[in-house]
C-alpha cells in the first residue's frame, strides 16, 4: 500500500471516529434533557423515576390547595381520577391556575413520594387541556365533556 493510500485511510478512519463521537455526545446530551410525562397513577405505582426531572399532569383536586403563610410554598393534590399525588411548589402560581382545572408540573418525585415541582403550567383558556392530561383522563374514562376534542 502506498503512503498516499495509508494517509487517506487514516483520514477516513479519523473522520468516522470523529462523527461517531459527535453523535454519541449529542445523544447523551439529549437523553439527559428529556422530560417524560407521567400520570399520577404511574407515579403512585412507582413507574416514574425518583429524583429525575419529569412532567406530571392531571386535574387539581378541589379544596386541596394549601398556601404557607410565611412563604410562597403551596401544596395541592393532582389527580387523574384514579390516583392522587401531592404536589409541592415554591413560587407564584400562574394566573390561570385553579382547582378542578388541568395542569402540567415539571419537577421530581422525592423519596417520600411527593412531587416537588419546579414549574407549574396551567391551561390557557376554558377549552384547552394539555394533550397528555387529556389522553390520561380519557384513558381513565373521566375526561370532561368540554375537553373531548382535545385528546387526539
Amino acid at each position: 500500500m502506498s503512503l498516499k493510500r495509508k494517509q487517506r485511510l487514516w483520514a477516513v478512519i479519523l473522520l468516522v471516529l470523529g462523527v461517531a463521537v459527535a453523535v454519541g455526545l449529542s445523544l447523551y446530551a439529549l437523553q439527559q434533557n428529556i422530560n417524560l410525562f407521567y400520570t399520577p397513577t404511574q407515579i403512585v405505582s412507582q413507574e416514574a423515576p425518583k429524583e429525575k426531572t419529569i412532567r406530571a399532569g392531571g386535574m387539581v383536586v378541589q379544596n386541596s390547595l394549601k398556601r404557607a403563610s410565611d412563604s410562597l410554598k403551596v401544596t395541592f393534590g393532582l389527580t387523574d381520577y384514579q390516583k392522587t399525588i401531592e404536589v409541592e411548589y415554591t413560587g407564584i402560581l400562574p394566573d390561570l391556575f385553579r382547582e378542578g382545572q388541568g395542569v402540567v408540573a415539571l419537577g421530581k418525585v422525592n423519596s417520600a413520594g411527593v412531587f416537588v415541582a419546579e414549574q407549574v403550567l396551567a391551561k390557557h383558556d376554558e377549552k384547552y387541556m394539555p394533550p397528555e392530561v387529556a389522553a390520561a383522563l380519557k384513558a381513565s374514562g373521566k375526561l370532561p365533556p368540554k375537553a373531548e376534542g382535545e385528546a387526539q
